[in-house]
Formats: structure tokens, C-alpha cells, sequence
């Protein structure tokens, strides 16, 4: 009795250490089921994602060949517009430094002008300025007899020239002389000097008197009458040959 109640309970160990098993692995697998196939539809999303950034790309692709034309366009714009800027801005710089040296030459010519102007008077003894206070003081004898005096008839530009010999020994600054009264020849105005005639191209300039010292000298290619007592004024001159 005692060895089948052993036997009968070695079958029932046998039986249910293989029952159990069985049914953990069943309930293992049920477990773990559904789980894979979650796993299993997560690479379908991925899939779907590579298509939109697919679709996007060539977008942007086709907008930046139009983004880069224009940005070289801008490019060759501003290219084309720094030489025409540099240029004017050439220009302008030269135009400024031709009107300085144009002025400064105009300052040296007057600057000139005084300092031999003061040279003559001095070697005649007089300071300057001297001899045109006294010529402002007329006499009423100059006055009436520069207002009898008629309107100069002017004569055109010629073309005669003094020798250069001739000139130096009767014109210039140190040659002064007084035209007295002027003659009409041929219908113009003339007057006589170191064996010439001239005839006027300008009129009679306001303050001159015909009995005031005056002097032809050469300059600028013309012949031109000074009065000492106004340096910045001249006549133009015709040289009747």
C-alpha cells in the first residue's frame, strides 16, 4: 500500500512539472504577442517620413537657381555701378584741383602786378599809392577837357606785331607817356607812340584821363594800355602796321 501511494504521487509530481511549463510558455507567448507587432508598424512611420522630406526638397530646389540669378544680378549691378561712382567722384576731384591751381595762378599774376607796379614808383622817387591820390585831385581844366573829349570810335583786333627790339627800347613799365588826345584816322580812334599807331578795342575805361600816365605793354598774346594809377584795369589795343 505504501509503495502505490508512492508511485501514484511520483505521477502526479511528473504530470504537473510538465503541465506548468506548457502553460507558462502559452501564457508567455500571449504576453509578448502584440507587443512585436507594434514594433513591427512603427516602421511604416518611419517609411512615411523620408516621402515628405522627399516632397519638400525639390521646392527648395527649384527656388534657390531663381534666388541665386538675382543675387548675381545685384552683384553685377553694383559692379557696374562703383566705375561710374569712382569716375564722378574723379571728375569732381580734378575739376576742384583745376579751379585751385586757376586761382592761385590768378593770385601769383596779381601779386605780380603790385609788386612791380610798387617797383616803378619807387624808382621814381614816389611811394605807393601816392601818385593816384594825386591824380584823383583833377584840376576843373582836366575835367572840362575830358568831357569835351568825344566817345572813342573802336577799331577790330588786328593782327600786327611789334618787333621785340622796337618794344623793348620804346613799351613796357618804364616807357610812361600821355596820350594828351586822341585822333581820328580812317574814321577810328588812334594815337601815336614810339612810332605806332593804335587804335582802341575797348572803350575809355571810367576815372582814366588823357592826361594821365599811361604804358603799352604785351601780355596774354594782345598788346594792351595800362594806367599806373589803376593796375587792375587794361585796354585792349590794335597795332595799326
Amino acid at each position: 500500500m505504501n509503495a502505490v501511494a508512492l508511485i501514484s504521487t511520483g505521477v502526479l509530481i511528473l504530470l504537473l512539472g510538465s503541465v506548468v511549463p506548457t502553460y507558462a510558455q502559452e501564457a508567455h507567448e500571449q504576453d509578448s504577442g502584440p507587443p512585436k507587432q507594434e514594433k513591427q508598424a512603427k516602421p511604416e512611420k518611419q517609411q512615411a517620413k523620408p516621402e515628405k522630406q522627399q516632397e519638400s526638397k525639390p521646392e527648395k530646389q527649384q527656388a534657390g537657381p531663381e534666388q541665386r540669378q538675382q543675387a548675381k544680378g545685384q552683384q553685377a549691378q553694383q559692379q557696374q555701378e562703383k566705375p561710374a561712382k569712382q569716375e564722378e567722384q574723379q571728375r569732381q576731384a580734378k575739376g576742384q584741383q583745376q579751379q585751385q591751381e586757376k586761382q592761385q595762378q590768378q593770385q601769383q599774376q596779381q601779386q605780380a602786378k603790385q609788386e612791380q607796379q610798387q617797383k616803378q614808383e619807387q624808382a621814381r622817387g614816389g611811394q605807393p599809392g601816392q601818385q593816384h591820390q594825386q591824380h584823383a585831385q583833377r584840376t576843373p581844366d582836366e575835367d572840362r577837357r575830358q568831357r569835351a573829349e568825344p566817345a572813342l570810335r573802336l577799331s577790330v583786333r588786328g593782327q600786327g606785331r611789334i618787333p621785340d627790339d622796337r618794344f623793348r627800347s620804346n613799351f613796357g613799365r618804364e616807357h610812361v607817356f600821355r596820350i594828351s588826345s586822341p585822333r581820328m584816322v580812317d574814321g577810328y580812334s588812334r594815337f601815336e607812340y614810339g612810332g605806332y599807331w593804335f587804335g582802341f578795342v575797348q572803350p575809355w575805361p571810367d576815372g582814366w584821363y588823357y592826361t594821365d600816365d599811361v604804358y603799352v605793354d604785351f601780355e596774354d598774346g594782345e598788346y594792351f594800355l595800362f594806367n599806373p594809377n589803376y593796375p587792375d584795369v587794361r585796354v585792349s589795343l590794335s597795332v595799326v602796321i
